[in-house]
């Protein structure tokens, strides 16, 4: 299999595409009607050393994230982070002009400000390309406004202000997102419900296997796995619904299962805490007092 192409900078993303080089080197809006892939073997893979935040309509590649795929046909917003693997997949059969805009950040603009450690917050940037933002005419338009702002700002004479302008609507539209993916959680009840029953599903298929003590304790990523969903995703997902994280509902599930054989078996508690998967009885007993304030033993007594 040929190895993915690597994009170290805006120039090297920019002379794949077709396009003049950026006007600045460390951000760039490209209108996306304007970029001509080169593709070998109708298949592009590749991994970029930038963010990018995508909005794209008419899109004929098959865009593919990780093992995940999606047809653009319709306007959406997806955000990659730097180092992640992306391929498209072209149909010579196909001739549609892509429209839509896609913007560059090179993480050494945004060194020394407010996004340098904040922007690694947002969790949609390590969403599935499934997962993207589906967004109305109104919130679509929103966006729109704010990379042309960012274009703008580039493309006059810079100055002390500049970058600082700059970060401030590249936050604006990261906020705004965050906002509009909010909305897509609860407006997509059907999908989100369904997603929150596979959860406890899944949960309660690992909790009652009798398998804890030769696999462990479940993971967040192999919860989310089975699911075919990111970590991120399903973490947002269960805040948003339950004001809990993934990791608080393996606890609490943990905290049941543990209730149910203090009060009902005569195992010992060293015992219940290995058939939980715990290899330090220790950090079972931590777990359980931080839960119910009380200890496993003080527990047991209230049942005999």
């Amino acid at each position: 299999m040929k190895q993915p192409v690597h994009f170290n900078s805006l120039s090297d993303f920019h002379a794949f595409c077709g396009l003049p080089n950026p006007e600045h080197p460390l951000i760039s809006l490209i209108d996306y009607s304007k970029v001509h892939y080169i593709v070998e073997n109708k298949e592009l893979r590749w991994i970029q050393n930038f963010y990018s935040i995508g909005l794209k309509k008419n899109v004929t590649p098959k865009f593919n994230y990780g093992q995940q795929q999606y047809d653009f046909d319709s306007g959406v917003l997806c955000f990659v982070s730097p180092q992640q693997y992306l391929s498209l997949e072209m149909n010579p059969d196909v001739e549609v002009t892509p429209t839509g805009y896609l913007l560059l950040i090179h993480p050494d603009f945004l060194w020394n400000t407010s996004l340098t450690k904040k922007i690694k917050s947002y969790d949609f940037f390590s969403y599935r390309v499934k997962e993207a933002l589906f967004l109305s005419n109104k919130e679509e338009r929103v966006l729109i406004d704010i990379f042309k702002n960012i274009e703008r700002e580039y493309q006059t004479n810079t100055d002390k202000f500049t970058q600082e302008l700059i970060i401030a609507q590249i936050e604006l539209l990261l906020i705004y997102s965050d906002r509009f993916y909010e909305r897509q959680f609860f407006t997509r009840k059907k999908s989100s419900h369904e997603l929150l029953h596979k959860f406890e599903d899944i949960l309660d298929e690992y909790f009652n296997s009798g398998n804890l003590l030769e696999n462990g304790i479940p993971s967040v990523k192999a919860i989310a796995d089975q699911m075919n969903i990111s970590p991120n995703y399903l973490g947002t997902l269960l805040r948003l619904h339950t004001q809990q994280n993934t990791q608080q509902h393996i606890q609490n599930k943990l905290i049941d299962s543990a209730k149910e054989q203090l009060s009902t078996t005569n195992l010992s508690v060293s015992e219940i805490a290995y058939e939980l998967g715990f290899e330090h009885p220790q950090s079972f007993s931590k777990l359980f007092k931080q839960k119910t304030n009380q200890s496993p033993g003080a527990f047991r007594k209230l049942f005999n």
